[in-house]
C-alpha cells in the first residue's frame, strides 16, 4: 500500500465514519482542533487502523498522533514492519 493509498483509505474513514468535510482532511490538519474530533473518537479511529492494517497500533504510536499526516505515518510504519 502507497502513502497515497494509505492517505485515501484514512479519508475515506474519516468521511464515511465521522461524517467530516473531505475537503478539511488534509495532512496538516490537526484531529482534535481542525476536524472537532475527541478522545472517544480518537479510539474508534484507531481499531478502524488496526482493522486496516491487521496490526495493533502501539499505545507509544497513538499517543504522537495529533494531525491526519501523523496517522498516516503510523499507518505507513505498521505496514513496513508487517513486510519484515
Amino acid at each position: 500500500m502507497t502513502r497515497e493509498e494509505i492517505e485515501s483509505k484514512i479519508k475515506e474513514i474519516l468521511v464515511a465514519d465521522f461524517e467530516l468535510d473531505g475537503q478539511k482532511l488534509v495532512p496538516e490538519a490537526k484531529l482534535f482542533e481542525d476536524l472537532d474530533l475527541d478522545s472517544i473518537d480518537a479510539v474508534d479511529m484507531v481499531v478502524r487502523l488496526q482493522q486496516l492494517t491487521g496490526l495493533k497500533v502501539k499505545a507509544e504510536d497513538f499517543k504522537q498522533i495529533r494531525t491526519l499526516g501523523d496517522i498516516t505515518d503510523v499507518v505507513e510504519k505498521l505496514i513496513a514492519e508487517q513486510g519484515r
